[in-house]
């Protein structure tokens, strides 16, 4: 292995630990003070910017040394995803339960997107070879997208049964001392 791929790999891995981390620390709690569609809607808004993938036609054109086929695939694939999230919102937005189908479908479609293109990668031999804004777009942007699909999973999941339409969960309040009354 070469030190660009040392290095791609392992800032990509430390930067799915750092959302991870903030995702179990910060978003998780958030999520659950949430109704269902507020939260999904939370998620989904980080799935919309996938279409930053179009980025990929100018690494091309600067050297990035991806088919003019991997390029496609990768752009079809995350604009497809960027278009999904932003119709699921929409529905979300207006609590129609078509909206859930609508996210689990961008869960599918996410997930074999994901394995795609890290395919599509070894077969061209790409890892290590991104520089600029596609290094850091693999670096600091796919993490995070993987980490909101999670998150978008868990969310699925654990809530299937509640309406969508659920009024905010109620926050925790902090209990102050009692004011004494003056005479």
């Amino acid at each position: 292995m070469t030190e660009l791929v040392l290095a791609q790999a392992g800032a990509q891995i430390v930067s799915l630990l750092v959302y991870g981390t903030i995702a179990a620390w910060y978003v998780a709690p958030w999520l659950r003070r949430r109704g269902r569609a507020d939260a999904l809607i939370a998620l989904l808004w980080v799935q919309v910017f996938r279409y930053v993938a179009l980025q990929v036609f100018s690494a091309q054109r600067d050297g990035f040394p991806i088919s003019d086929a991997g390029a496609m695939d990768i752009v079809v694939g995350d604009v497809a995803g960027a278009a999904i999230a932003f119709v699921a919102i929409i529905l979300l937005r207006r609590r129609s339960r078509a909206g859930i189908p609508l996210v689990w479908l961008l869960v599918a479609e996410t997930a074999y997107d994901t394995v795609t293109n890290i395919h599509g990668g070894i077969r061209e031999h790409l890892m290590g070879a991104a520089s600029g804004a596609i290094w850091l777009v693999l670096v600091f942007f796919v993490p995070m997208i993987v980490v909101s699909l999670v998150l978008l999973v868990w969310q699925l999941l654990a809530r299937r049964q509640e309406a969508l339409d659920a009024a905010q969960r109620p926050q925790p309040h902090l209990h102050a001392a009692p004011v004494a009354a003056t005479p």
